[in-house]
């Protein structure tokens, strides 16, 4: 019994610690574009990639 003297105050610090967590992620911008990456990956990229090497020799 004497050990919920303890769990209690620490489980509520932990929910404390996670709600803050939660509104600093929101204020700082980590969920305002949700979809972007997932979209981004499956676009190409069209333009032909151009060698270093043969833009140096003139080819």
């Amino acid at each position: 019994m004497e050990v919920i003297y303890l769990l209690i105050p620490l489980s509520l610090v932990l929910i404390g610690v996670i709600i803050w967590a939660f509104f600093w992620a929101v204020r700082s911008g980590q969920f305002d574009d949700l979809e972007g990456p997932a979209h981004r990956i499956l676009m190409d990229d069209d333009d032909p990639v151009i060698d270093k090497q043969e833009d140096d020799t003139g080819n």
